[in-house]
C-alpha cells in the first residue's frame, strides 16, 4: 500500500556535483516539522505544546533529564508510539515533506521504511551478517541474489563496517561485538533507503573507542541523511550534532544551532543544564 497516494515523499532529490556545489551555500530546508504537539500515555501528558523544525541532512540532538519527553518525540517521528496502547495525540501535527504522517490514510508500515529507527540497545537478529542486512529487502520480496549482494556491500560500506566483516559475511550477526552490532543495526536500517534516521540514545551501551566510531559514522551520514538522535550525553550532541534541542518537563525549552545553545543559550533552564547546576 503506498502512503497516503503519495502525499509523503521523503526521497531525497537526486542532484548532480554542480547542483549541489551550487546549493551548499543556501539554508538547511526543514524535512520535519512538530506543530502545536500534546502527546499522552493514558491521562499523563508527557509532550506539551511542542513546536520545532528539523533540517534535511543535519544532526539534531535531544537533550534534556531522564523522562522529560526526548524519547516520546523521537518515537513520534515514525509512529512507533503507536504500539502503545495507552499512547494519543492531544493535538498538533507532525509533518514530513510538508504531509502529516498523523494522517488517518497514512501506512505506516511504509513511513517507518522511510523513516528508520537504531535504538538504545543493539538489537542484531539471531541470524548472519548477511541476513541482518538484507531482512528488510526479503520483507519486501527482493530476493534476487545480485540486489542483494549490492545492497549488502552499500550499507555495510555505508555503516563503516564492510573492511570489518567482509570475510565472514556467514556468522552470525550476534558474534560481533557490542559496537559493531550497533553499526550492523544501522546498515539494516540504511537497507531500506530511508530519508530520516531516528537514534535513541544509540551509544549508551557502547565503550569510548566504538562511540567515536559510531559518532564518526553520524558525521558521514548527514550527507545523504537526516538524524535525529536522542543522547544524554552533552558532549556527544556537541560533537555530532548541527543544532540541539533541550526539552525538560515534555516542554520544549529552547533550540538552537548547537554552537549556540552550549555557548551562550537563551534560556536560563537551558544554561543551568549545559553548566551543570539543574535543579
Amino acid at each position: 500500500m503506498s502512503l497516503v497516494a503519495d502525499k509523503i515523499t521523503l526521497n531525497r532529490p537526486k542532484q548532480s556535483t554542480d547542483s549541489m556545489d551550487s546549493d551548499s551555500s543556501e539554508q538547511a530546508r526543514p524535512l520535519i516539522r512538530v506543530s502545536d504537539f500534546d502527546f499522552f500515555y493514558g491521562d499523563k501528558q508527557a509532550l506539551f505544546d511542542v513546536n520545532m523544525e528539523m533540517m534535511e541532512n543535519e544532526v539534531t540532538a535531544f537533550i534534556g533529564p531522564s523522562g522529560c519527553g526526548k524519547s516520546t518525540l523521537l518515537r513520534c517521528i515514525n509512529r512507533m508510539n503507536d504500539l502503545v496502547d495507552v499512547a494519543r495525540i492531544g493535538r498538533g501535527t507532525i509533518e514530513v515533506s510538508g504531509a502529516n504522517i498523523y494522517d488517518p490514510q497514512v501506512d505506516t508500515i511504509e513511513l517507518r521504511k522511510r523513516v528508520g529507527m537504531v535504538f538504545q540497545k543493539s538489537n542484531p537478529f539471531p541470524k548472519s551478517i548477511y541476513e541482518n542486512v538484507v531482512y528488510g529487502l526479503r520483507i519486501q520480496g527482493i530476493n534476487r541474489k545480485s540486489t542483494l549482494d549490492e545492497a549488502v556491500e552499500r550499507c555495510l560500506k555505508g555503516a563503516a563496517l564492510w573492511e570489518e566483516v567482509r570475510d565472514r559475511l556467514d556468522t552470525s550477526g550476534l558474534s560481533l561485538s557490542g559496537g559493531q552490532q550497533q553499526r550492523l543495526c544501522i546498515a539494516r536500517a540504511l537497507a531500506v533507503e530511508p530519508d530520516i534516521l531516528l537514534m535513541d540514545e544509540p551509544c549508551s551501551a557502547l565503550d569510548p573507542v566504538a562511540t567515536a566510531k559510531v559518532e564518526e559514522l553520524i558525521h558521514s551520514l548527514k550527507d545523504n541523511y537526516t538524524i535525529v538522535i536522542v543522547t544524554h550525553n552533552m558532549q556527544q550532541a556537541a560533537r555530532v550534532s548541527d543544532r540541539t534541542a533541550f526539552f525538560y518537563l515534555g516542554k520544549l525549552i529552547e533550540m538552537g544551532q548547537t554552537e549556540q545553545i552550549f555557548m551562550s543559550p537563551n534560556n536560563e533552564q537551558t544554561e543551568a543544564y549545559i553548566s551543570g547546576r539543574f535543579g
